[in-house]
Parts: structure tokens; sequence; C-alpha cells
């Protein structure tokens, strides 16, 4: 391995500290924004007229779990397009139900629902608390008003069954009701009836019942970690996928950074819900990106015929979500010609039956680019005896019409509750990023 040089450790850290502030889509569209305000983007909302001008620095946000930024560039997108990377806010976890209060055998345990594809074992005993929105009324006002809550101390736990009481689990392996033996222990038996709804009133300093409703998750308290002797490895929750919104704000950050106004328009776009389909108002499915890139052209300063049509034309988009990285243990999972590492550069995924966006000329253009500017570039493909899972990407280039290519860094234990990256590779990943905003 590469030796993890002070620049490359500091970004590894910044990575881990995105992680850690980020529990929910919520949390990290918030820590998005907060690196935003601090190099003076502006936010542009939905419901208002924008106007842009080459140079301005822009975001806008959907479903506060949703968002989008970007530089305008120096040229109008008619004439040089966009660069867009498009990542993902969410990940599989464990939600709270509507009515979750559940009384039994002297426990006080809180219903949830699966969300995405949860590896469901690595939640058991584990020190868990709850993050989400709350939405809420004032006592002086019927308008529903939006609270975010992260409660940092652990509450919440899923024990499993003692060995004694189930022997033959070794030897015949956990198996997991969704329904029965994911309920979470809260506490002992009480006399309250809503014993969720006035923890969240005394977390948030109200009344229980101004609470009118909430989005809550399950999550992990353990802080994300470097792991090896040579910390060659971070671990940490979510890194599935905050790990490509974090490399796709960085990279866009430096680029607002540089003194000359870029030629091209540079986009990150990070959505929610890809871990269940992108099939909602705030997904990679709706309408999202494409209602930002039809207002970008109309509130420029020229108003140009098929502006929208002719700037996708030009356009490229970069689907950035997460790799398998070849497993130690179980290395016949993989093609035996496509064994991705950890801390050797970004991995350029295909798949022939479009489950990934890639093709010769998207995977053509993105590895020039690395090979121009030396960083390492891998790729992935499935055994083709196995389901490949899909991304972003195809929603995207089947909706735009545009040039698109999944890319992703390797990982191990996708889908766990803590899973494992290189901590080489978001270096790697922001370098190739920001000479990808910068094509053209």
């Amino acid at each position: 391995m590469k030796k993890l040089t002070k620049q490359a450790k500091s970004i590894a850290e910044r990575l881990m500290l995105f992680l850690d502030e980020s529990p929910t889509p919520f949390h990290a569209v918030q820590s998005i924004v907060q690196h935003l305000k601090q190099t003076n983007f502006t936010e542009l909302k939905e419901e208002e007229l924008w106007k842009t001008e080459p140079g301005g620095r822009y975001y806008t946000i959907r479903e506060d779990a949703s968002i989008a930024c970007w530089i305008s560039g120096k040229k109008t997108p008619v004439s040089s397009g966009f660069r867009m990377i498009g990542a993902h806010t969410d990940s599989p976890n464990l939600r709270i139900k509507p009515n979750p209060t559940i009384q039994k055998n002297n426990y006080q345990q809180l219903g949830v629902e699966v969300y995405g594809g949860v590896l469901l074992s690595s939640w058991m005993d584990r020190d868990l608390s709850v993050a989400g929105k709350v939405l809420i009324t004032s006592p002086n006002s019927k308008k529903l008003r939006t609270r975010f809550v992260q409660c940092k101390f652990p509450i919440l736990r899923i024990p499993l069954l003692a060995i004694h009481l189930d022997p033959e689990v070794n030897r015949k392996g956990l198996v997991l009701n969704q329904q029965n033996h994911l309920v979470p222990i809260f506490g002992l038996k009480s006399k309250q009836k809503d014993p969720l709804r006035s923890f969240l009133a005394q977390e948030l300093q109200i009344k229980p019942a101004q609470i009118i409703d909430y989005d809550l998750c399950l999550y992990d308290l353990q802080k994300s970690e470097f792991l090896g002797p040579q910390q060659e490895f971070i671990a940490g929750a979510r890194i599935d996928n905050l790990f490509s919104c974090f490399c796709g704000l960085e990279a866009l950050l430096q680029i607002s950074q540089q003194k000359e106004i870029p030629e091209i328009t540079p986009m990150l776009v990070a959505f929610d819900n890809e871990e269940i389909g992108s099939l909602t108002s705030q997904g990679a499915r709706s309408s999202f990106l494409s209602s930002i890139l039809g207002r970008i052209n109309q509130s420029g300063p020229q108003q140009i015929p098929q502006a929208y049509e002719r700037s996708l034309a030009s356009s490229i988009f970069l689907s950035a979500d997460m790799a398998h990285a070849i497993h130690p243990n179980y290395q016949e999972k993989h093609d035996p010609q496509h064994f991705p590492y950890m801390n050797q550069g970004p991995v350029i995924k295909k798949n022939a039956q479009g489950r990934y966006a890639t093709s010769g000329h998207s995977s053509a253009h993105f590895e020039m680019i690395c090979r121009n500017h030396k960083i390492p570039v891998q790729k992935f493909v499935n055994r083709t005896d196995l389901s490949c899972g899909s991304t972003i990407g195809p929603f995207v280039a089947c909706d735009l019409g545009i040039p698109t290519i999944d890319v992703g860094a390797a990982m191990l234990s996708m889908h766990s509750i803590r899973e494992m990256c290189g901590s080489l590779d978001p270096y790697y990943m922001i370098e190739a990023f920001r000479e990808f905003y910068s094509d053209s």
C-alpha cells in the first residue's frame, strides 16, 4: 500500500467526522449545507424564482433529504454542458413504525421496520439510538415545523438469544424473523401510553402533544475509526454511500476555491431513497434533477432556444456508489478477472444487463481522466451466475439520455451496520472527481 500521507489522512479524518455527524439522510443534507455555507453557496428554494450568473454558487434541497449544489460555469450549459456527480444520502437501517409502543413481558419495546437491504445480524447486540425528523406545531400556531433530532446516548438494544437456548446456532446459522426478532428493548414496562413521544418531547424541549409525526431511524453510536497497524482501513457506519457524498462535495469545494470561474458547470446531486428503488418524490427517479437542470438553463442572463435539450447533449453523469472489494474468505463470490482492492483507486463498474449504466465510451472517458492525472483505476464485473445490484446510474441515464458511468470505492461489509473501506481511497476519489468536474 502507498503510504497514508498527511493530506490523505486529513481527508480520511474529515470523512469519518462526516459519517458520524450524518446518522440519517436529513443530517447528511444538513452536514453538506454547513460546508456549503462556509464557502458562500446560496440556497435557491424550489418555490422561488431562480436567477443565476456565471461563477455563482448555489444549492437546492427537496424534502430535507436530497440536495443538489453547483457552480455556474463561465460558459453556458448549452455550449459546455454539465459535469454531474450523483450519489445517495440514505443507507439501509431500521426505522421506527408510526405506532411503535409494545409492552411485553415487563419490557418496553419499539416496533421497527426494515429499510433497504439490511444485513440484519449486524444490528444485534449494538448500542443503538434514534435520529431523524420530527414534525411539530407550536403552541400558538397551527403551522407545521420541522425539527431534527439526534439522541447521542444509547437507548435501544436488540439482544441475541443466548447460545444456551439455541445451541445449534453456530452450526446451522442465525435466522432472524424481521417482525418477531428485530424489536429493540427501550426500557422496562411503564404506565406511559407513548413513551417514545414523551422521550422526543424531552429531547426537543417541547410538549408531547406538539409532536404530529416523525421519520426516525435507528443508528449505531460507535464512532468511525482507523483500522489496521498502518491505519490502512476505515471502519464506520453508512460508508455506503456517504463516502461518495463526501468525496463529491470535497471535490466541488476545491473547485470553488480556485480563482478562476470553471468553464463548465460542475454539480453534485445527492438523492434520498436509493436503497429502496428511488421511486419517491426526492429519489433519482423523480423530477428533482431534470427540474434543476431545466431551471438553470432558464435562469441565466441569456435565453437560448432549446437550451435544456442542447445542454444535455454536451453533459455527462457520474453515478458514484460503492463497490465490492475482494473478500479474502469468499473470493469464489467474485469474477476471477475482476478483483477490486481497497486503497487501489476508483472502481469502474459494468454490467451487460444494464444494472450499471457504464458503456465502453463512458468508461474510457473516466479512465483517461484517471490515467492523465496518475490516479489508479480498477474495473468490476459481477460473477455471471450471480445477480447484480444496481445504482441511480441507469435511472438518470434513461431519464436524461446522457452518457453515464458507474464508479465506486472498494469496500467490505456492505449494508452492515458497520462497514469498512480503504483509508487512502477518499484521497484518490476526490482527485478523480475534481478532474472529472473540470474535464472538457
